[in-house]
């Protein structure tokens, strides 16, 4: 018979509803759907539309969010929603809702990946992977995790807010670009140029669009996914904008697994996969590894993207099995 939990994955784009089987074998995800801002002012809007839609009443639930989890009292990094635990929890009728941070749940997926659900860009696909691993990714915002422990040990997740720790540029041109970013914005976190905010952010500098210091709109900018259509097709200004985005990848993924102390580097978030044979081929691993006297030190990691198409409701349905 079926145990039903609610499992949710809730971007700065996007929220992800599905159910997973808490009495099966291994975890699943069920009747999945995907709604954007459009018509929710809530999350317990649209996950009251979620349960409607499925006729599920599950007693327990997971959702990963984009925010760090501290007290009751929530609100989204990138998105204009907030909410009550507890309110939350009385509303869907759950005996139990657990909140966890949506890099973690991608952390808590990662031992439950198969070689089929990532690319390898620097050594084998170990399965699982050997930790401590590094879970890095950038999408509406700038997401790293810290995934510790084995199989055997058991697994320890330790949820970060990486992401907006501050750029570091290496270079003259990230100077220009971390100076663009300086009138926009202030202090530059590096989510400012690793998202796809960022991308959009680093096309306008090296275009030579001037800055407009927030929160005025900045005039002059592309979409994210327009500067990576018009970098694969060829467009000269995009295809050094996206060259650039994934050299500071790789340098920011480079200092996160010096600080872990990774064996794994997992890249996950939607933004690379609309581009991954560009990526697999920039020069993002020559960033990764250009640590001077470490150099070879980071060559001895396994550096992999994720593939999955929905490693955070993966996570959430992994970290509700765990806390049954």
């Amino acid at each position: 018979m079926q145990k039903l939990a609610l499992i949710g994955d809730i971007g700065g784009t996007n929220a992800r509803f599905a159910l997973t089987d808490l009495a099966a074998g291994s975890p699943q995800i069920l009747q999945e759907q995907t709604f954007t801002d459009a018509g929710f002012h809530s999350l317990g809007d649209a996950a009251q539309h979620y349960l409607e839609a499925t006729n599920a009443e599950p007693a327990r639930a997971a959702l990963a969010v984009a925010s760090p989890i501290e007290g009751d009292d929530i609100t989204l990094t990138n998105r204009d929603w907030s909410f009550n635990r507890a309110k939350l929890q009385q509303a869907l009728d759950l005996q139990d809702l657990q909140l966890i941070n949506d890099f973690a749940a991608i952390a808590w997926a990662a031992p439950h990946l198969a070689a089929s659900d990532r690319v390898a860009i620097l050594d084998t696909l170990a399965t699982p992977p050997a930790g401590p691993v590094t879970l890095i990714g950038a999408g509406t915002g700038l997401g790293v995790a810290l995934l510790t422990g084995s199989t055997e040990q058991g697994w320890h997740v330790v949820p970060t807010e990486g992401g907006h720790a501050s750029f570091a540029p290496i270079d003259d041109e990230e100077r220009k670009i971390a100076a663009w970013l300086g009138i926009r914005h202030g202090r530059v976190s590096t989510e400012r140029v690793l998202s796809g905010h960022g991308l959009s952010n680093i096309d306008a500098c090296l275009r030579g669009i001037e800055p407009v210091a927030a929160p005025a709109a900045q005039p002059g900018t592309r979409r994210s996914k327009d500067v990576v259509d018009a970098a694969l097709a060829g467009e000269a200004d995009a295809v050094r904008a996206l060259r650039r985005f994934c050299r500071i990848y790789g340098a920011v993924a480079g200092d996160a697994a010096l600080l872990h102390g990774a064996n794994t580097v997992m890249i996950a978030g939607g933004v690379v996969l609309h581009f991954l044979d560009f990526f697999r081929d920039s020069e993002f691993m020559t960033a990764f590894t250009a640590k001077g006297r470490h150099a070879d030190y980071m060559r001895r990691m396994a550096v992999q993207v994720i593939t999955h198409p929905n490693p955070g409701l993966l996570g959430a349905a992994v970290a509700v099995r765990a806390a049954s």
